[in-house]
């Protein structure tokens, strides 16, 4: 067996045995459920309860198996797709067929057992737990004698007591009235106070009964005799024995419904069917000959010779000619009679065929459905398969939401189908397989549309055609109004090749697609494993692309000749640049329009890797982006497009991120049009007003986020700002004497003044720069070269981020 079907093996099998317990588990609450009046208060022991669930469990199977299948399945193929696995086996040449082909194996193997379950143990669990309930509906519950009324509950008895002691069981005010003669209350027995206890086997109760009086009436009611004799017997101690009869549980033969239809396998049903059938047979042909004979439908014996009377008779002649009217009635009421008895009759033998057609009709049905589980496992694999590897989630969300939906609909109609042909309204076989018949065009269409990577239940599927219709309606609206501002149509254009890699590049291209442009091909890198896991991990453009159904090409090299052809192919007459790799002469030369790239900046300041994180760490004050036509260097080419974005007081890098990737979409599209409409005029850049800071935006390294507490507050705050969230600030603070080693994604810069304003000793003012004050409750102050850094959103070792009000509530370096 090749590793990557033992890695599929134990990707289902985990999942299915884990959703077929948990199935298994919900379907026999709901089933306890259903019968717990019978269950409770009739003193059953625990492992009667536990049989009659465990049988129970076993006719809910016919449930469970296809649900888990199901479950499993889109579980699966989910968690392969949502990890990349999936991907990366198709990039690897593997189609998804293969990769089904082992768990093809496994559903199979599954659907056979669910044959075997449904012949042998759901009949066999059936039968036992018929015979259970039959069981525990005998069992009579358990004596339970209240206070203050008259208890009915034992055959013969009415029992009645004042009060009872909890702790001892010892009944006060007893009175037991004995009934067994049917005389009327001929004999009761009075006490102080008593107990009793059932013997153990729950055939009798024993009432011992303390300082009290017995009362009987004798009267053998003779014809003259209408004496009544009373005895009366005093006692301190008296026992009283009566007899029980089902309060204790006892179990019957278990072939008590063997001969059920549901207790009867594939053989016994096909016996019961030659059976029932023969003698089905036999009453039809024994009907119709009463029909022939008591309906007046057989013919007069013709006689083969004639008698020679020896002269000319003479012949009757028939006639429609009534002597009289009363003929002509009578002969009417006749027939009616006649028609009144054949009717009758054919309803009799209907009714006598009833009970056989009945019984042959269910037959027929349940041997059907020995099967029909076996095709519901079967066909719910390619129900879930190909909806997981569609849909790419995994896990207990989506899959169980998809996968109730579809069961809901298997449940419904294999029900409504199984009734249907119990009442004869539609024949055994379609009422058995009206379910597959359903299911398995479902089946096919999904396998179908996973092999075609289809993108089915992507929204952006349905929303990007609806997007590109109403934007050439818009477009159309505008030439007719003669306001286009010299936008030319996008129809009948050669087409953009789209090159990016972060999130950043998304906002871009998903305009660009949407608006209608013609994007023939998206470059971006190829998959990298990433995290903890290694797991095989897409760049956001690539994710964005394959949802859209963009070609995609993931070169690991720029200068390799194949990707070269490859991209020569798309014909493409501009090419579009958002945070990628540096190009080549042989890329950014090829199409006839040119490349341009769009950088998070206002060029010539911040050339480089992180433009947005070295503007907000120098404190700028406004930034932007440009569109600019690349050449041999980084970021030195002519400028097209610019447009200012201010920034915000304490704005970090996550919100800048966004606001520039919004107006970076926006000066994106105009630039496509401009170089489409042969507007765009190019500027070279002019680097004499730069200030030294400003002249380079160099990839960021663990040493740049490094606070240096001797610097200026400000200047530190500006550093959290711009590495916040991603990668983050980190520093070492002394608190309450020990050194704690923390990232910072929030801070507040305060002045000497304004932190003695706060309440801070004045000895923190001359602290050595990393020395942090709290007051335990709500803040951190961490002494810089000039001024205090107050801290907001930390992160403490092996922790997660969390305000500095959480950190304090935890923090356990000093008593508070």
């Amino acid at each position: 067996m090749k590793k990557l079907d033992l890695f599929l093996l134990k990707s289902f099998l985990g999942p299915f045995v884990m959703t077929f317990f948990i199935t298994v588990f919900i379907l026999v609450m709901q089933f306890l459920w259903l019968y717990i009046d019978e269950l409770v208060g009739k003193g059953l022991s625990f492992w009667v309860i536990m049989e009659f669930l465990g049988w129970g469990s076993a006719t809910i199977l016919p449930l469970s198996m296809p649900l888990a299948t199901l479950l499993a399945s889109i579980m699966t193929f989910g968690n392969l797709g949502e990890n990349n696995e999936l991907l990366a086996m198709k990039a690897a040449g593997i189609s998804l067929q293969r990769i089904f082909l082992p768990l093809i194996f496994v559903a199979f193997a599954i659907s056979v057992a669910a044959f075997f379950v449904s012949n042998n143990l759901i009949p066999l669990a059936h039968n036992k737990i018929y015979t259970l309930q039959y069981d525990i509906a005998r069992t009579k519950d358990e004596i339970k004698i209240p206070t203050g009324t008259f208890y009915n509950g034992i055959d013969g008895y009415s029992i009645r007591v004042n009060s009872r002691n909890s702790d001892t069981d010892m009944m006060y005010g007893v009175m037991v009235y004995n009934h067994t003669k049917n005389k009327g209350n001929i004999s009761v027995a009075v006490a102080d106070s008593g107990l009793f206890r059932s013997t153990p086997d729950k055939k009798a109760i024993v009432f011992t009964l303390y300082h009290g009086v017995s009362y009987e009436e004798e009267n053998t009611r003779n014809y003259r005799d209408t004496t009544y004799r009373l005895q009366q017997i005093e006692f301190d101690m008296q026992e009283i024995v009566i007899p029980l009869e089902n309060y204790a549980f006892q179990k019957s033969e278990d072939e008590r419904y063997g001969n059920d239809i549901m207790a009867r396998n594939l053989q016994q049903l096909h016996h019961d069917r030659d059976s029932i059938g023969a003698l089905y047979d036999k009453t039809l042909v024994d009907q119709r000959r009463k029909a022939v004979y008591n309906i007046s439908l057989n013919t007069p014996r013709q006689l083969d010779t004639a008698v020679n009377k020896g002269y000319a008779a003479s012949f009757p002649l028939d006639t429609l000619v009534w002597e009289s009217a009363q003929d002509e009635l009578d002969a009417v009421q006749s027939a009616e009679r006649s028609v009144q008895k054949a009717i009758q009759t054919m309803q009799s033998m209907d009714r006598e065929a009833l009970q056989y057609t009945f019984y042959l009709r269910r037959i027929d049905l349940e041997s059907l459905r020995k099967f029909t589980l076996s095709f519901a496992c079967f066909i719910f694999f390619f129900i879930g398969a190909p909806l997981g590897a569609i849909i790419r989630k995994g896990g207990l969300g989506t899959p169980v939401i998809v996968s109730a939906l579809f069961f809901v609909l298997y449940w419904v109609v294999d029900t409504s189908g199984r009734k249907l042909a119990r009442d004869g309204a539609i024949s055994p076989e379609l009422g058995a397989f009206i379910s597959t018949a359903v299911l398995l065009p479902i089946g096919i269409f999904l396998t179908w549309k996973s092999t075609k990577d289809s993108s089915m239940f992507n929204l952006d599927t349905y929303l990007i055609p609806v997007k590109k219709f109403f934007a050439k309606l818009s477009m159309n609206k505008r030439k007719e109004t003669g306001t286009t501002d010299g936008m030319l149509s996008r129809s009948g254009r050669s087409g953009i090749v789209f090159m990016g890699t972060p999130e950043f590049a998304v906002g871009p291209l998903r305009a660009l697609v949407e608006g209608g442009y013609n994007v023939v091909g998206v470059v971006t890198v190829p998959d990298r494993r990433i995290g903890r896991g290694q797991k095989i991990g897409f760049s956001p453009v690539k994710e964005y692309a394959l949802s859209a159904g963009l070609p995609l090409l993931q070169p690991e090299s720029l200068k390799d000749e194949s990707f070269l052809e490859s991209l020569r192919g798309w014909n493409a007459d501009m090419f579009v640049v958002v945070a990628f790799r540096m190009l080549p002469r042989a890329v950014w030369s090829m199409p006839p329009k040119g490349t341009f790239n769009l950088h998070a900046s206002l060029l010539p300041a911040y050339r480089g890797a992180a433009p947005i994180n070295w503007a907000l760490i120098n404190g700028e004050e406004r930034t932007g982006v440009t569109t600019f036509l690349l050449d041999e260097h980084m970021d030195t080419g002519a400028v097209l497009f610019q447009q200012e974005v201010d920034i915000l007081p304490d704005e970090d890098f996550g919100s800048l991120y966004g606001r520039l990737m919004e107006a970076g979409t926006g000066l994106v599209l105009k630039t496509v049009e401009a170089l489409q409409n042969g507007t765009a005029v190019p500027v070279a850049q002019d680097v004499s007003a730069l200030r030294p800071e400003q002249a380079g935006a160099p990839k960021l390294s663990r040493e740049t986020g490094q606070m240096d507490w001797i610097r200026p507050a400000r200047s530190l705050h500006n550093l959290v700002r711009g590495l916040s969230p991603k990668p983050g600030a980190h520093g070492t603070v002394v608190l309450d004497g020990q050194e704690l080693e923390l990232k910072f994604y929030s801070t507040a810069v305060l002045s000497d003044g304004q932190a003695v304003s706060a309440g801070v000793p004045e000895d923190f003012l001359t602290a050595a720069p990393g020395t942090a004050y709290t007051d335990h409750r709500t803040c951190i102050l961490v002494r810089c070269g000039e001024g205090a850094l107050s801290l907001i959103d930390i992160q403490a070792p092996a922790k997660k981020r969390m305000d500095v009000r959480s950190f304090l509530a935890g923090w356990r370096g000093a008593a508070v």
